[in-house]
């Protein structure tokens, strides 16, 4: 029983994420990847399972990686990001704190 409330935890946090990045769609973002690429991009889309689409692709620092200066669109899949950067003029920080209280309070039911 444990494990499943666990699970469900789990869950309505990676739900959380999606619906504020969905939210994010169409909005230039950055992500990091684990490999320590960084890769810029227009959000095109996002999945449940947290894998993104970009759009307009770019990297900061082209010379390091010239290979990707031929990539205008991009598939990220979700177990690989490591930080996504946002534009700070799009989070609502109230609305995530507001949505991270009403997390706790299921949790601990």
């Amino acid at each position: 029983k444990r494990r499943l409330i666990e699970d469900q935890s789990g869950f309505r946090s990676k739900m959380l994420f999606y619906s504020f990045f969905k939210s994010l769609v169409g909005k230039e973002i950055t992500i990091e990847l684990k490999n320590d690429l960084s890769i810029s991009g227009i959000l095109h889309s996002v999945d449940q399972f947290l894998n993104i689409k970009l759009t307009d692709v770019s990297v900061p620092d082209p010379e390091k990686y010239p290979h990707m200066l031929s990539v205008k669109n991009c598939f990220i899949r979700g177990s690989v990001v490591r930080y996504v950067q946002l534009p700070a003029e799009e989070v609502d920080v109230a609305l995530l704190q507001d949505a991270a209280r009403k997390e706790a309070i299921q949790n601990k039911q």
